[in-house]
């Protein structure tokens, strides 16, 4: 089992800047990817960015360039440094651990007036 505890968010104006952060405890050795997904108000959850264990990274075509993801193996947490927020930014931003399973957090909202 793994658990993942979520902190930051909140509301910002765009062309603001926000971090989320994730910390994971449990069976943490089982943990290749964490990443963050969103889930937008009637809308499916979608992947926002991912990083493995020895750093490769993926983001969605929409955040590429304003978001950075980071991750801290010693410290068992992932970083999502979201720069220049735009008002479709805004939903709830959950942090996921991969093993032979995903794991979410309880998520966190991150709204971007227009």
């Amino acid at each position: 089992q793994v658990q993942l505890a979520e902190s930051g968010g909140g509301l910002v104006q765009a062309g603001g800047s926000l971090r989320l952060s994730c910390a994971a405890s449990g069976s943490i050795f089982r943990i290749n990817v964490m990443g963050y997904y969103r889930q937008a108000p009637g809308k499916q959850r979608e992947l926002v960015a991912t990083i493995t264990s020895d750093g490769r990274t993926n983001y969605a075509d929409s955040v590429k360039g304003r978001f950075t993801i980071s991750r801290d193996n010693a410290k068992n947490t992932v970083t999502l440094q979201m720069n220049s927020l735009k008002p479709e930014d805004t939903a709830v931003y959950y942090c996921a651990a991969i093993t032979t399973r995903a794991y979410w957090g309880q998520g966190t909202q991150v709204t971007v007036p227009s």
